[in-house]
């Protein structure tokens, strides 16, 4: 039975947090208000036809002797009604097969950089790396934005004494050319729906095809055919590995500040995803910050905006079992997302 209440209610425990995305799937349990999420279950999307209920059962509660009375997952792509399909991904989640097959009471779908921007009241210390100066408002907006797979993004507000996540496909905007060399360079960005998106640059993916780009413009032939490729050859003072990073980090600085201005996050700027960790330097010591600051006539206000890189291996996770916990906190519309077991006549 789906809600049409946008109230926020509590939650039974124990409760199933998953954030499914593109390429990985990972769940965990939490087992009361007060816990700590249990040990992460990963597993490839791409790896398991037989669908999410398969692998929780098979995977995740074959390991525990927790029995989950709710589920709150978090997912790429929008959600569509009582069958939701990811959109870099294999699955199709059904709430109402999930209550069946697992005996839950309640199943909640959350977009997955609703989650990533929940996380942001949890993440300290070392899940985070600041890349630029700045210190954040307590109770401003804050963005997040996640180049892995795809390009997911999100923004976290603060209204009427609660937290609001702000879902979106912001990943898929328009980027054109803004310096010289990218003007040389993305005519030769395979172009996907006749348009190039940011998702189609920054991205895992994106980081590919912007380097087959570069090397097109060249003359040359391309060379790198997986991200990791482009990242380490980058790492070995490669020229065309760094020039593809530098138009990469540019790009996302780009995006970044749009939409920082867009919600004048004076809350921060929250780099996810599975790239910004294993680029930091570039981004640090790249054009990412002289992009995110061109905003004339707002240079000034993007210059107190701080940025950070997430390192905390799980936020989504955390910020599902933050909301689990307590969902008093939030203001989160639940009409059409939240799915209840039909009570036994």
């Amino acid at each position: 039975m789906i809600s049409t209440s946008r109230d926020v209610p509590s939650f039974s425990f124990p409760v199933l947090v998953a954030d499914v995305g593109g390429t990985n799937a990972r769940f965990a349990m939490v087992s009361d208000a007060h816990a700590n999420l249990s040990k992460v279950v990963t597993a490839h999307t791409h790896d398991h036809p037989e669908g999410m209920a398969k692998v929780i059962a098979d995977r995740v509660l074959a390991q525990t002797s927790l029995i989950p009375r709710t589920a709150v997952i978090a997912m790429a792509g929008p959600i569509q009604g009582e069958r939701t399909k990811l959109t870099n991904a294999p699955w199709t989640v059904d709430p109402n097969e999930l209550i069946r097959e697992l005996g839950l009471d309640t199943v909640v779908l959350l977009n997955d950089f609703e989650a990533q921007a929940l996380s942001l009241l949890t993440l300290e210390g070392g899940d985070l790396t600041q890349i630029s100066r700045g210190d954040p408002l307590p109770y401003a907006p804050k963005v997040v934005v996640g180049p892995g797979t795809g390009l997911g993004a999100g923004a976290l507000i603060h209204a009427a004494d609660r937290w609001v996540p702000i879902p979106g496909e912001g990943g898929h905007v328009e980027l054109g050319p803004v310096s010289e060399e990218e003007y040389r360079i993305w005519p030769h960005i395979e172009r996907l729906g006749g348009r190039i998106g940011a998702e189609q640059v920054i991205s895992g993916d994106g980081l590919v095809r912007l380097s087959r780009a570069v090397a097109r413009a060249d003359g040359k032939e391309p060379r790198f055919s997986v991200a990791a490729e482009v990242v380490a050859a980058a790492r070995e003072d490669d020229a065309d590995a760094k020039r593809t990073l530098e138009l990469f980090t540019a790009a996302l600085g780009r995006v970044a500040g749009d939409m920082a201005l867009m919600m004048l996050a004076r809350g921060g700027v929250y780099l996810a995803g599975g790239i910004p960790p294993h680029i930091e330097s570039f981004l640090a010591d790249g054009p990412f910050r002289d992009a995110f600051e061109a905003k004339a006539p707002h240079e000034a206000i993007m210059k107190t905006i701080p940025a950070f890189i997430i390192k905390h291996p799980q936020p989504a996770l955390e910020g599902l079992a933050g909301f689990a916990r307590t969902p008093s906190r939030f203001a989160i519309d639940l009409i059409g997302r939240m799915w209840r077991a039909t009570p036994a006549s």
